[in-house]
């Protein structure tokens, strides 16, 4: 088999692995009463709209846990991490952002800052920081090309 068939191959696996990931989520079965507001849903983790300017306000701010903001750690957009093994954030899909937050919040997903930084961030706050760093220019690459 071809490297660029066992590309494809992989690149579907993972695409429907994410997919069957974002739809695995709990249906709710409450209506809203009359005069009840419901509350905007904006991406696959189910989380309100992100507000970039508020975002960027979370961003900068220094958290309880760590003593360290974001941008402390990841850079001022989200580009520039102090250590090699920090993720850029700057111009990354905001729902990847919200998910990996999720599971620093629920304990899933552990790292020594960052689980402690994310046990406090309400579901707003976790849409407006992943609304602000994707908003960011981006200095991502996809493997697109590489062999």
């Amino acid at each position: 088999m071809t490297t660029a068939v066992t590309a494809q191959r992989l690149a579907i696996a993972l695409l429907a692995a994410l997919a069957l990931a974002a739809c695995s989520g709990q249906e709710s079965s409450h209506a809203p009463a009359e005069g009840e507001a419901q509350a905007t849903q904006s991406s696959s983790a189910g989380l309100p709209d992100g507000r970039v300017a508020i975002g960027e306000q979370l961003a900068n701010a220094k958290g309880k846990a760590t003593g360290q903001s974001c941008i402390d750690c990841h850079g001022p957009d989200g580009n520039a991490p102090i250590d090699s093994t920090y993720p850029k954030l700057g111009g990354q899909y905001a729902d990847y952002l919200a998910h990996a937050l999720q599971q620093y919040r629920k304990e899933e997903r552990q790292h020594a800052l960052m689980t402690p930084q994310a046990a406090g961030l309400s579901d707003q706050d976790i849409a407006d920081l992943a609304a602000f760093f994707a908003s960011r220019p981006g200095q991502l690459r996809d493997l697109h090309g590489v062999h």
